[in-house]
């Protein structure tokens, strides 16, 4: 099957791809670099506008293992690991929305800032007329897939680029379940047109 986007109604985001979520970063996903080949072939394709997202915590978030959370601390707002890779071809991203902003709410979700507060997201492809969202980066089983599931919710048609992201967990098979079940479509780069695998 291939798939044609729409310079008209399609929107790519691109989720999280920050310096520490590479690897040597402070929460690297494994082989997290490799998302980045791809996602510069996908942001070529014509879309109605290319959203990036970014984690942005304050140094005490509520995820950080020194407040109780589950992970150690990342992407602090003023540091060199909340920067999106340098790597990533940043010159047709049009817009950058930001979560986890508060110290004592999380989101896993570019959708959703802390506290179920909106990012504004929604809106902004609202507006923009946007009808279907591909989503790429990282992490797949977590925000790659929040992302996606309230895409969903939102009313958008979402298909999640697989080789355009990496998982924390090798076993993401519930994960992937529950995106079927929402109605996310998953595909590779291999079946949109102009783009080719590496």
């Amino acid at each position: 099957m291939t798939v044609m986007t729409s310079a008209i109604h399609d929107a790519l985001l691109i989720i999280d791809v920050q310096n520490d979520f590479l690897p040597g970063g402070a929460l690297g996903v494994p082989n997290g670099d490799h998302v980045i080949a791809p996602i510069n072939r996908l942001s070529g394709l014509p879309f109605r506008c290319v959203i990036a997202s970014q984690d942005w915590h304050p140094p005490e978030h509520i995820s950080f293992d020194a407040m109780g959370g589950p992970w150690p601390s990342h992407c602090v707002r003023g540091t060199p690991g909340v920067e999106l890779a340098q790597t990533l071809d940043q010159t047709r991203i049009r817009h950058i929305v930001r979560k986890g902003t508060s110290p004592a709410h999380d989101s896993y979700s570019a959708f959703c800032d802390d506290g179920g507060m909106t990012t504004g997201l929604a809106a902004l492809l609202g507006g923009l007329d946007v009808r279907r969202v591909f989503i790429a980066g990282l992490a797949l089983d977590f925000c790659v897939a929040a992302t996606a599931l309230d895409a969903r919710r939102a009313g958008f048609e979402a298909i999640v680029v697989m080789d355009a992201c990496r998982p924390v967990h090798r076993i993401w098979e519930a994960t992937q379940t529950s995106l079927q079940k929402a109605g996310v479509e998953i595909l590779h780069t291999s079946s949109l047109t102009d783009v080719t695998m590496p």
